[in-house]
């Protein structure tokens, strides 16, 4: 009965199976259901956002650059799904509007904030204010490191923050709930049954990244975790219905 408590939460989309932070990947996300769906989102030069993970487009395209060096329009007509499999080749990168008008109503969404120095006190405050138009802080939160964190709490007091700023791992809990975090998301291999109770005592939300084969998918069940960040989000739903 525990086992089927455990919030699925699609990692970048389906990203086992899709390209990436694309919409086939968030598709097959909400084809399958999941609880949860996690992205990324970086500034562009002309300060639209994106939602891509690196700062660089070389990994994930067939393209090359920063992100924060290239214009939307640039950004557009890059081939973001070719590098995956050729059928999916023509997939393009998505702003975060058009990726939240892909979600359907209720969907809680992990919104990874890729939030440097440089572009921390533009980039948050952009994203915050589309999230509360678009009366998403019910079911939308922002993670990131711990500096963007508060000052995101500055700009919305009732956002929902989520702590990525995992070490030192001896005080990733008190750290945690001293700027104000309600969900943690520590390293798979930090996961323990003891960091689990103490986040579980001081009322924190527990959401591991990340499991993709059945046996560490098992052992983080057996943590006791709230939800678990996934490539294979299938496999984890297949995992969890055999209890």
């Amino acid at each position: 009965m525990a086992q089927a408590q455990v919030n699925v939460v699609a990692h970048r989309g389906a990203s086992g199976t899709r390209p990436e932070n694309t919409a086939a990947a968030f598709a097959e996300a909400i084809r399958l259901r999941t609880e949860m769906i996690e992205f990324d989102v970086h500034l562009t030069a002309d300060a639209r956002l994106l939602v891509i993970h690196d700062p660089t487009v070389d990994r994930t395209s067939d393209g090359s650059g920063e992100v924060g060096s290239m214009t939307l329009a640039q950004l557009k007509q890059l081939d973001a799904g070719s590098w995956f499999a050729p059928e999916y080749a023509g997939e393009r990168f998505l702003t975060l509007d058009e990726t939240l008008d892909m979600m359907p109503p209720g969907m809680r969404l992990n919104v990874h904030v890729k939030a440097n120095a440089s572009v921390r006190e533009r980039l948050l405050p952009m994203v915050i204010e589309i999230l509360t138009q678009r009366q998403l802080l019910d079911t939308a939160y922002i993670a990131s490191d711990e500096e963007s964190l508060c000052l995101a709490r500055r700009v919305q007091p009732e956002l929902v923050v989520c702590n990525l700023s995992t070490k030192p791992a001896e005080d990733y809990v008190k750290r945690s709930v001293a700027v104000g975090c309600t969900i943690i998301q520590p390293g798979h291999a930090m996961t323990t049954p003891e960091l689990v109770a103490e986040a579980h005592a001081q009322g924190l939300e527990v959401n591991p990244f990340y499991a993709d084969t059945q046996a560490e998918m098992q052992r983080l069940i057996g943590c006791g975790v709230d939800g678990i960040l996934t490539n294979q989000p299938e496999r984890l739903q297949a995992l969890l219905r055999r209890g």
